[in-house]
């Protein structure tokens, strides 16, 4: 991702009056929203988590990801592990930015035309069918709970796709990556449907009432054009409450409050440049007469103006984002990665059924169903493949779609329990999104060699 031009100048803007902004927070920028550095520290983390639960400091990692945190909020307390604050609190925020990216997508980018979104909708449709399809095939011999993992191998890590794409450079077509983007974009809204219609727990009807409650208060205020972070972020942790109580899982929380952000500008260009205009004159002429006062009021109005030439989806994304690459998901890495790769536990996960399935619905599946469904929708007509893509960059891209880490963990602990078909899971996922972004990244480059 390039730095976004409003956190760019407001760092340069800064950097002119401290010494610090100038030598360290702008520079910063070029790597806080660098794609290929988010992913290697999500990369690391899981290593990290490898390492120390297959250590001899391995009781230390299940004591510290298990240690008891209670929250009380007057008559209603939430107590949790550390392992479940992390994906039931912290992962709220990547869901967030989740729901927030859907929204740009859907009004302003590559999924704003039915047209535009047909063709990675497609795609994204084969890659979630045919991977659960073969995880269902492989597990359904079995007598146990296998079979409930099924939505495991649906899932694709965009932030480790992203980032393995970025290490091409300009040898792929920037189409590529909106493509890929669009299908992860697609993938994600597949994977939250998921895990709110089959994962969600038993349901409080009160609790998911004062949820509906709140969620009213939330679009009243928009109908309102109430824009006001603070108000937002209050009433938003009280949904996320509800919902966590309800029994619908409480990262669907964050997805909701992603959509409902406001994503129009309150000013365009044109209105900005009449309205900016005007105040500029009137402020020089309360400078010149000695009105402080009103030239204040004025800088009021200005920045007032200003702000509001910037939606609060493309305003709490370029704030929230960096976040989540940069904390939020090399947590959740560090406390879901740390599966023991024992002898014993290796050779029963090449026997299992659950890692075979995971496995082979990523590596095999993924590719299979984006090309499949993508070449069947056009040869009927359906949909119509961009001219800037052909089926080598498709087949590249589906293999870099096999990577489910991070939303795949998730589902996981979903799906089972702490137990021999989690750990199982966890290998599958290892192996298969290792082998799946190898995958895609030597056949893209070997791709991008040929047509040079």
């Amino acid at each position: 991702m390039s730095i976004p031009p409003r956190s760019l100048g407001e760092a340069k803007v800064r950097a002119t009056r401290s010494f610090v902004s100038r030598e360290v927070l702008l520079p910063a920028q070029l790597y806080i929203h660098n794609e290929v550095i988010g992913g290697a520290l999500l990369c690391l983390a899981s290593v990290a988590a490898l390492v120390w639960a297959n250590s001899l400091w391995s009781e230390t990692y299940v004591a510290f990801f298990h240690e008891t945190i209670s929250i009380r909020f007057w008559d209603w307390s939430i107590s949790h592990t550390l392992k479940h604050w992390i994906n039931d609190g912290a992962m709220v925020l990547f869901f967030f930015v989740i729901g927030l990216e859907v929204k740009r997508e859907f009004v302003h980018g590559e999924l704003s035309s039915p047209r535009q979104a047909l063709f990675p909708g497609m795609a994204a449709l084969g890659g979630m069918v045919v991977p659960a399809l073969i995880f269902v095939g492989l597990t359904f011999h079995t007598s146990g709970n296998e079979i409930r993992g099924w939505g495991i191998p649906m899932a694709t890590d965009i932030a480790f796709a992203l980032s393995i794409l970025a290490l091409l450079g300009n040898r792929i077509p920037g189409e590529a990556r909106i493509f890929l983007l669009a299908l992860a974009t697609m993938d994600d809204i597949g994977a939250i449907l998921v895990i709110a219609l089959f994962y969600t727990e038993q349901i409080s009807w009160v609790m998911l009432a004062i949820a509906g409650g709140l969620f009213g208060l939330l679009a009243f205020f928009r109908r309102l054009g109430i824009r006001n972070i603070m108000l937002f972020i209050i009433v938003g942790i009280l949904f996320w409450f509800a919902v966590l109580k309800s029994g619908i899982h409480a990262t669907i929380a964050g997805v909701v409050l992603g959509l409902l952000t406001p994503a129009y500008p309150w000013f365009n260009t044109a209105n900005f440049d009449s309205a900016a205009t005007k105040l500029l004159n009137n402020y020089r002429e309360a400078i010149k007469q000695g009105d402080s006062d009103r030239a204040r009021a004025l800088l009021g109005q200005f920045e007032e103006l200003s702000m509001g030439t910037e939606s609060l989806v493309e305003r709490l994304e370029r704030l929230v984002h960096p976040w989540v690459i940069f904390l939020v998901l090399p947590l959740f890495a560090l406390a879901n990665a740390g599966v023991v790769l024992s002898i014993h536990t290796l050779e029963s996960a090449m026997t299992s059924p659950v890692a075979l399935g995971i496995g082979a619905g990523l590596v095999i599946g993924k590719v299979t169903g984006i090309l499949s469904f993508s070449w069947i929708s056009t040869r009927l007509g359906l949909v119509t493949m961009p001219p800037s893509l052909n089926w080598p960059l498709i087949c590249g891209i589906g293999f870099l779609s096999g990577i489910g880490f991070t939303v795949s963990l998730f589902i996981t602990g979903l799906a089972y329990t702490e137990g021999e078909l989690a750990e199982y899971a966890k290998i599958g996922i290892l192996f298969a999104s290792i082998l799946s972004g190898a995958a895609g990244l030597i056949f893209l480059r070997a791709q991008s060699s040929n047509n040079s």
